[in-house]
């Protein structure tokens, strides 16, 4: 359990509503986050971040000048800010508009209104994603773990990576499709694959029933990433070897039990 304190963030709250800047503020307050600058647009809040780089942003979705998204890809392309968790606060409910944001790695995605449990638990993310803790293995030495990551997104890859760097895992292969993943397996072995599960080629779902009835592989667990909502229509997974799936956003505490689950079996 990290020892990093909620009162020791530093937050940028990017807001166009005095109302809900309130609102947000407020919540933060009672999680004991004080630290707190304010931006209300998309131009503010970048002439901010080019003087400091804040713990986490939480973000509205839309600005009088453009959209997160948009401030959000302009986030990851630039070096110094590319790293810092960003939370988007929306009562936006349509799936098209919000896919986007959880295949770009955001470490949580909260609702307009939002309850306290939802925003605890996307602290408790933030904190685990910035303090790297090594997990304990009994069977394994987790330096020495070597895992296929595999995920059609570049920002979805780079933010599994960094989950996973935070938990000591330092041998990572990547692969943008299943294909490529299929490729890397017929000339290497892992002790867990990490798959996204809607890929152009090859999805997740059929990578996994290569690793399955392949001799070399069938014992590899595999943990299965998906921004897909619909749980009835990913239902079917399990029949092609799945062993755990997590949804987009994940808390990386639940990747660690998950990993603790499938590689120990506690």
């Amino acid at each position: 359990m990290s020892d990093f304190s909620p009162s020791e963030l530093s937050i940028l709250l990017i807001e166009p509503s005095p109302t809900q800047r309130k609102i947000i503020i407020h919540s933060l307050e009672s999680e004991n986050i004080d630290n707190i600058d304010i931006a209300s647009t998309k131009a503010d809040a970048l002439a901010k971040l080019d003087f400091y780089q804040p713990d986490l942003i939480v973000s509205a979705l839309y600005f009088d000048d453009g959209t997160s998204l948009e401030l959000l890809k302009e986030i990851r392309t630039d070096d110094k800010l590319q790293d810092i968790p960003f939370m988007l606060i929306s009562s936006e409910t349509r799936r098209a508009q919000l896919e986007e944001f959880k295949q770009s790695g955001v470490v949580a995605i909260l609702p307009k209104p939002f309850s306290i449990d939802n925003l605890h638990t996307a602290i408790d993310s933030t904190i685990d994603l910035l303090s790297e803790e090594e997990i304990n293995l009994e069977h394994y030495d987790v330096q020495s773990l070597r895992v296929l990551v595999v995920d059609d997104s570049p920002l979805a890859l780079k933010m599994i990576n960094r989950v996973l760097s935070g938990l000591g895992i330092i041998h990572m292969t990547n692969a943008n499709d299943g294909s490529k993943a299929i490729s890397i397996l017929e000339n290497e072995s892992f002790d867990l694959i990490v798959t996204d599960y809607n890929m152009p080629e090859v999805n997740g779902a059929e990578l996994a029933e290569f690793v399955r009835n392949s001799p070399q592989h069938s014992h590899v667990p595999v943990l299965m990433v998906s921004s897909d909502a619909d749980q009835t229509q990913l239902s079917h997974i399990t029949q092609s070897g799945v062993d755990a799936l997590v949804g987009k956003p994940f808390a990386p505490d639940e990747v660690k039990k998950l990993l603790c689950k499938l590689l120990d079996g506690s």
